[in-house]
């Protein structure tokens, strides 16, 4: 759910620009009288453009598992009276939400994913690098464990994995390496401490044309956020809450966020589990979706100058059977 802010840093009021608006929303359909789901809330961009596309009696469940984006979320949709029910919690817990409500199959599902603008933009959350504060990255401050947790506690092999799994990033060894001789001198508090630390792993004017610890930061908020499971979780739970018709898009930012993704529709489009080798299907197992987009759809030239934070971005969508 990355965003572009249309003001400098330190500004009170900062306008969001949700990635993919226009793509993303006509891939849902809504519809007048249909029942649809944000997961990502954030700033409420989509899901304000979903509920003025189903007016006038469209409804719109939207979940965010940050308390902070509940509240601005509130108050962006009130136009929008009692169409919008919202609840802070996980895209994972959608169908605990839904018998809560006593609603049942729906008729789309829009998750975008990632960190929020509002996120990198606020230090006292710990998710950016470039800001001075405490190394925390939850997007439900309830969660049990922060990064500065898992910075200071976890062994060197386990935070090499994270880093390299969920960074991506091929020098995880040596990272990891100069973290665990670093809190044994001192705890690690900050992101500036953790960024100095990460950052003196590679050699002075690198030519990366990111910063040195970008992937160890994005690394550090998936695994305190279990951001792949919930995913994971949440495409097994959800397509059986789509209504015949209904749909399902999700924007990604990140290569594994997407392959999971394209994973999951494809085996839900394909139905059979059966080895390939077996003249006729023994499992059963019947199609449940029909690809939407078979390759990912990305930013265009104008959304791009726009806001560069949608350079990652890639809307993949399907349709009930």
């Amino acid at each position: 759910m990355t965003d572009t802010p249309n003001s400098e840093p330190g500004t009170p009021n900062i306008e969001h620009v949700p990635v993919l608006l226009s793509e993303a929303v006509d891939l849902l359909s809504p519809k007048p009288g249909g029942v649809y789901v944000d997961g990502t809330l954030g700033a409420g961009g989509h899901a304000a453009e979903i509920l003025t596309r189903s007016a006038p009696d469209g409804v719109l469940i939207g979940l965010d598992q940050d308390a902070e984006a509940v509240e601005r979320s509130r108050a962006v949709l009130a136009p929008f009276g009692a169409r919008v029910v919202i609840r802070q919690a996980n895209f994972r817990d959608l169908p605990t939400v839904l018998t809560e409500l006593g609603c049942g199959p729906v008729n789309g599902v829009l998750l975008d994913l990632g960190v929020s603008w509002f996120h990198l933009r606020s230090p006292q959350r710990g998710f950016s690098f470039m800001l001075e504060g405490p190394l925390d990255m939850r997007m439900d401050r309830g969660r049990p464990r922060n990064a500065a947790d898992l910075v200071n506690g976890l062994p060197r092999e386990e935070l090499a994995r994270i880093i390299r799994e969920y960074g991506e990033e091929r020098k995880a060894g040596a990272i990891a390496r100069a973290i665990e001789q670093a809190r044994a001198r001192e705890p690690i508090t900050t992101t500036a401490q953790l960024a100095r630390i990460v950052s003196s792993v590679f050699p002075p004017y690198s030519s990366r044309r990111i910063h040195p610890a970008t992937l160890t930061f994005q690394a550090l908020r998936i695994a305190v956020n279990d951001e792949m499971a919930a995913l994971r979780d949440a495409l097994v739970h959800t397509i059986p809450l789509l209504q015949p018709g209904g749909r399902m898009a999700i924007i990604s930012f990140h290569s594994l966020e997407d392959r999971i993704v394209k994973q999951s529709f494809v085996a839900a489009a394909r139905g059979c589990t059966c080895p390939p080798k077996l003249p006729v299907c023994g499992c059963g197992t019947k199609p449940v979706l029909n690809i939407l987009t078979k390759r990912p759809i990305t930013a265009g030239r104008e959304e791009l100058a726009r806001n560069p934070a949608s350079r990652s971005a890639k809307l993949r969508a399907a349709e009930k059977l």
